[in-house]
């Protein structure tokens, strides 16, 4: 069986949920296939880490959704109101900052995690800039509402807010406040959008 570029990331992932080290030596042997092969398909160290937490974040966002479906339907808010990006982007915080793994991934290894995580150019940070711009417009032309910025630059603005409190504790030796956090980031996206003119 040939082992793809997927079937590595989802190898990282599953060993990165379980707060297992990413030893590429040993991921090749466990894929079955030479070291040669495993760097010609994934790249190096922080590639597969950036693979593999993007397949979790990836996930955590969709399980996100999945459970606002299951609450709400298709509505675009709570009956009090609230936004459903709102409380998408809270519950994945939440998720992220009480998944084990990534918390003993950022507590052994703090500089490489982070720099994995939060790498504009990597494979994390600009996934997920992606799925709020994509839910925020979603959201906006569901409720009449008119951006008064790009949503590139909303959704920018939300993750690297968050990404100052989900690891707030390494960032800053500062305590995670997810409380806080909700408060700033739902007063930022509300106070960014508008009710469209009719």
């Amino acid at each position: 069986m040939t082992v793809s570029t997927d079937d590595i990331a989802k190898h990282a992932a599953r060993l990165l949920f379980a707060g297992t080290r990413l030893d590429l030596g040993r991921m090749a042997a466990e894929l079955g296939i030479s070291r040669t092969t495993f760097f010609r398909r994934a790249g190096n160290r922080d590639d597969v880490m950036g693979a593999g937490l993007r397949l979790l974040s990836d996930r955590t966002w969709q399980r996100a959704l999945a459970h606002w479906r299951a609450e709400h339907g298709d509505a675009v808010r709570t009956p009090g109101g609230r936004l459903r990006c709102l409380a998408v982007m809270e519950e994945y915080r939440r998720e992220v900052a009480d998944n084990a793994g990534l918390r003993k991934l950022i507590e052994a290894e703090s500089t490489v995690a982070l720099r994995v995580l939060t790498d504009p150019r990597g494979a994390v940070q600009p996934a997920l800039v992606d799925a709020h711009v994509e839910l925020f417009r979603e959201d906006a032309d569901a409720a009449g509402l008119t951006p008064l910025v790009g949503l590139p630059d909303l959704a920018f603005a939300v993750v690297r807010l968050g990404e100052s409190f989900l690891y707030a504790d390494v960032l800053a030796a500062r305590t995670v406040d997810l409380t806080v956090a909700t408060t700033l980031l739902d007063t930022l996206v509300g106070g960014a959008m508008e009710p469209s003119a009719r």
